[in-house]
């Protein structure tokens, strides 16, 4: 398995919003997309984002997909600036 986490402060007034933009995009078929997860800490404008592909290819396809940039674009407009990206292997314990 392959995939990113992101360290994202959201505007204060677009928490629910980045939610619910969140919730569609997770719902929609990617290919090689499994799942993701968010953590968020009560009152809290800081949220880290977990994606998980198959694998690094689907990840990459993916990463290169000009809808994928449409739904960057979208939550993006949310934040307070550019979220920090990490990406890497997931490795299970």
């Amino acid at each position: 398995m392959y995939g990113t986490c992101a360290k994202m402060r959201v505007k204060a007034e677009n928490v629910e919003a980045l939610q619910k933009v969140m919730a569609d995009q997770m719902s929609e078929p990617v290919p090689g997309y499994q799942r993701s997860y968010v953590l968020s800490e009560n009152d809290s404008e800081d949220f880290w984002l977990f994606v998980i592909f198959d694998d690094r290819a689907s990840y990459d396809k993916n990463a290169n997909d000009p809808a994928q940039h449409e739904r960057y674009t979208a939550m993006r407009a949310l934040l307070e600036a550019d979220p920090e990206w990490h990406d890497g292997m997931v490795m299970e314990g």
